[in-house]
Parts: C-alpha cells; sequence; structure tokens
C-alpha cells in the first residue's frame, strides 16, 4: 500500500526517531511512503544520517519556526500539502503528530479528499498531574481531545493514554493501542569497549534531551549526594537548552562525563551495551524509545512512574521511581546497584524479556499494518453508501 507519512526529519527527538523507526520498517516490508515534512527545500536538516536505503519521496512544508516540542506552518503549508496529496494519491495518511496547527486541519482535508487518516498522538502525561510540566502537558491533550475524536483512527501507546482521551471524549472506536516497538536484533545484549574508553568499572546512563521536563537535574543532585567510589561513572548523553546550566553547576565532577548529542546509532547501541544501570527521571513522558532501546540491550532499567514508562519496566523488568522522590530514592538505588552488580545483571535479562515479550518493532507493524488495512475498509464502506 501507499502511506503519505506526515512526521519529522528534525530537529532530534522522540518524534524523529518514531517516524524514521516506523517508516523504515514499512519499506522493509514493500509498501511505498511519501514522507511529508517541515523543512526548506534542499535544507541541510533534511539529511539523516540513518536514512533507509530505499528512498521514500519527500515532500516539504514550509514553516515560520521548528522545534522539538511544535511547528509553526507559513501560510502556504496547507496548499502544499492538499495538492502533494492529490498528486501522490496515497491509499492512507498517518501523521505523527507533533503539536502543530496543521494538525487541527488534517481531518477536514484528509474528508476533502476522501483519504483515511491515522494519527499517532505520543504528547507526554502524567495520568496524576504532580508537577507543573504534567499540568501543562495535561492542557495539551484537553486542546487535542475534539479534533483526535474527528481522525479515522488514533494511535496511543498504552491503556492508562487510552483512560485519559477516553474521559476528554475520544470514543474507543476510534482509539488503537498499540505500544513504541524497539528492533530487537539491532538492540540486543553484545561486546562493548564503552567502559575501558570510559575508564569506568561501573557504568550509569541518562540518554535523551536535556530538558525541564526530563528532571535530569534531579539525577544530578543524587549523583553529588552518594559520592559514589572511584571507578563509578555517570554518562549523559543528548543535548538541549538546560545543558549549558547543568554544566555550569556539575560540570567540573570527573565522574559525570557529558558525551553531547550522538548520531550514529552503533555508536549509541555500543553504549548501551556497556551500560550497568540506565536512568530516566522524567516528569512526564509518553512511552520512552530510548528506554526500550536500553531495556532491549539488556541493562537495568530505572524510570518514574509517569506516562507508559511505568508499565513498561513493572513486575520486575526494572525500578519504578515516584517523581516527587527521585533525587532521595536514587540515593538509595545507586550505592546498592554499586554494591550489589549482580542486580543489575538479574533485572537486565527481565528487561531483555519484557521488550520480546510486548514491545517489538515486529509487532508494532504487525498491528499497524492490520490497523491500516481496517480503516481503509471502513473508509470504502463509508463512500460507497454515498
Amino acid at each position: 500500500m501507499h502511506i503519505a507519512w506526515l512526521g519529522k526529519k528534525s530537529p532530534a527527538c522522540g518524534n524523529v526517531t518514531y517516524s524514521r523507526e516506523i517508516t523504515n520498517a514499512l519499506l522493509d516490508r514493500g509498501h511505498r511512503v511519501s514522507f511529508m515534512h517541515f523543512a526548506p527545500e534542499n535544507d541541510a536538516d533534511n539529511e539523516d544520517p540513518e536514512e533507509h536505503a530505499l528512498e521514500t519521496q519527500d515532500v516539504t512544508l514550509p514553516f515560520l519556526y521548528k522545534s522539538t516540542i511544535y511547528t509553526v506552518p507559513s501560510l502556504r503549508a496547507n496548499k502544499i500539502l492538499v495538492d502533494s496529496l492529490r498528486s501522490l494519491k496515497p491509499d492512507l495518511i498517518h501523521a505523527s503528530l507533533a503539536i502543530s496547527p496543521l494538525d487541527f486541519r488534517l481531518p477536514e482535508i484528509c474528508a476533502e479528499l476522501d483519504l483515511p487518516l491515522v494519527a499517532t498522538f505520543h504528547q507526554p502525561f502524567d495520568l496524576k498531574r504532580r508537577n507543573l510540566a504534567s499540568s501543562t502537558q495535561q492542557l495539551t491533550y484537553q486542546i487535542y481531545a475534539p479534533s483526535l475524536a474527528d481522525y479515522n483512527q488514533v494511535i496511543i501507546f498504552s491503556n492508562i493514554q487510552k483512560e485519559l482521551l477516553n474521559k476528554l471524549g475520544v470514543p474507543n472506536t476510534r482509539i488503537a493501542v498499540i505500544p513504541n516497538g524497539v528492533d530487537s536484533d539491532r538492540y540486543s545484549p553484545g561486546d562493548s569497549n564503552i567502559k575501558n574508553e570510559l575508564k569506568a568499572e561501573v557504568l550509569f546512563l541518562y540518554q535523551g534531551r536535556l530538558a525541564a521536563e526530563k528532571n535530569v537535574e534531579a539525577l544530578l543532585k543524587a549523583w553529588r549526594k552518594c559520592r559514589l567510589p572511584e571507578g563509578c561513572k555517570l554518562a549523559i548523553v543528548g543535548t538541549g537548552p538546560l545543558l549549558a546550566g547543568l554544566k555550569t553547576f556539575y560540570g567540573n565532577d570527573p565522574s559525570i562525563i557529558w558525551m553531547g548529542y550522538i548520531a550514529d546509532e552503533q555508536r549509541r547501541i555500543e553504549i548501551l551495551r556497556g551500560t550497568d544501570v540506565f536512568i530516566l527521571p522524567s516528569l512526564v513522558e509518553g512511552l520512552s524509545l530510548s528506554l526500550l532501546e536500553a531495556m532491549s540491550c539488556g541493562v537495568a532499567c530505572i524510570a518514574t512512574d509517569v506516562g507508559a514508562d511505568g508499565e513498561v519496566i513493572e513486575n520486575g523488568a526494572g525500578i519504578v521511581l515516584d517523581s516527587h522522590r527521585v533525587t532521595s530514592q536514587l540515593c538509595t538505588l545507586l550505592p546498592l546497584f554499586v554494591d550489589h552488580p549482580e542486580m543489575a545483571k538479574i533485572i537486565g535479562i527481565k528487561a531483555r524479556q519484557r521488550v520480546l515479550d510486548r514491545y517489538t518493532l515486529v509487532k508494532n507493524i504487525d498491528r499497524l499494518e492490520t490497523l491500516y488495512e481496517q480503516t481503509m475498509s471502513q473508509q470504502w464502506v463509508r463512500v460507497s453508501a454515498f
């Protein structure tokens, strides 16, 4: 089938990774993909070092502003999108929603073109609304819910997220729970030289954006308080708006290694394979791909019970933190992993098995193909009725 995919190629964030992984997997299965994204034509940020060998047909949509959080399209973007869809004649459009005014126009556009419309809504959330970040995300859900009810299908990652959207008026019949999936063949346990490279005996890792909602400073405070033995290292992989400020306060600690953003996937896998404990202290999340990648590599994971992350690692596949008490809980947990290295090995084995049971990319694409077929069938029935 021919899928018109509306997603992100830059700047680096979970939405970009999701779009790349899913479209590459669809191409591998013989589908045609036209990739629509906000970018100036011939801009360097269109180039993706992990682009699939089978080229997608790119359609660039002009924008006024773009960030990891939201995008403001230019006035011409709507017309270019409509004209492109008329020309391409896809079987279905799949939008990986990234907070843009265009998201709210898509149901009307697709209705005019008789195109079935699927969306992935992976905005972070915390059902318990325990902080400013979670309250802000709750508002995002409230704003989006009326529009999501007009999509043919909305893909979300967990039953917790489904419960939230149901409360906001999105009917069950429009919601499909399809968790994120990771390529468990690529992301797998294996040899790594990263500990030798970093001169680490025990390696802890945070990988992700350095932004307020990720709550990285709570981890850094715990690290400073613990004063772990020499040879224990904390690697920080990623960049973001808080990088400069965090390095000002914690940059002189030789046990903290600031590795920056790493584009090379094989390098990221090498780091994960050599990591003992992965830590995700977020205040809000959807379903973290970084967490799944770490688990798939057999790494013991510690994550807060926000979004679907707590659900992923519950019952022994990881350790769940209360987002209110991240620093105090990590002050207890970090020394335990140093004193009892067998803990990390046992939890890592369970983490890997949890991914194989529930969160592989293969299962994700199987369910996505089924959803596409059902959505197109239902659209054909509706069109035939008229």
